[in-house]
């Protein structure tokens, strides 16, 4: 996992690189970033990110509505899956918390499910 600015002028990591917000970072030029693919879909849906950002003290629920998203989307996460299964995988995520973001949930789900 890597935050889309702390990745700019940087080397590419090896393996596949993965855009997981719905959105594109703000203040970031596309062409700045080095990615394979820009899964928005793995992204929280507009409606949970909302929710959670009225209210950061909802992360607990948010990790749970998160995970039943994807567990109810599995589609999304294919291309995950399949690059997983060649080699290494980095996740970009444009939030500023390094902690509490829905890249790390993504991640933790990715994981638990293999």
């Amino acid at each position: 996992m890597a935050r889309v600015r702390d990745t700019i002028g940087q080397e590419p990591p090896p393996g596949r690189v993965f855009l997981v917000d719905r959105l594109w970072p703000r203040g970031v030029r596309k062409t700045s970033v080095h990615y394979d693919a820009w899964l928005q879909d793995a992204a929280p849906s507009t409606e949970l990110r909302r929710w959670l950002h009225a209210d950061p003290d909802r992360w607990e629920e948010f990790v749970e509505r998160y995970r039943a998203e994807l567990a109810d989307n599995p589609d999304a996460l294919r291309p995950i899956r399949e690059a997983l299964a060649e080699g290494p995988v980095t996740l970009l995520y444009g939030a500023r918390d390094t902690e509490h973001n829905h890249a790390v949930v993504l991640r933790d789900f990715m994981l638990e499910s293999d």
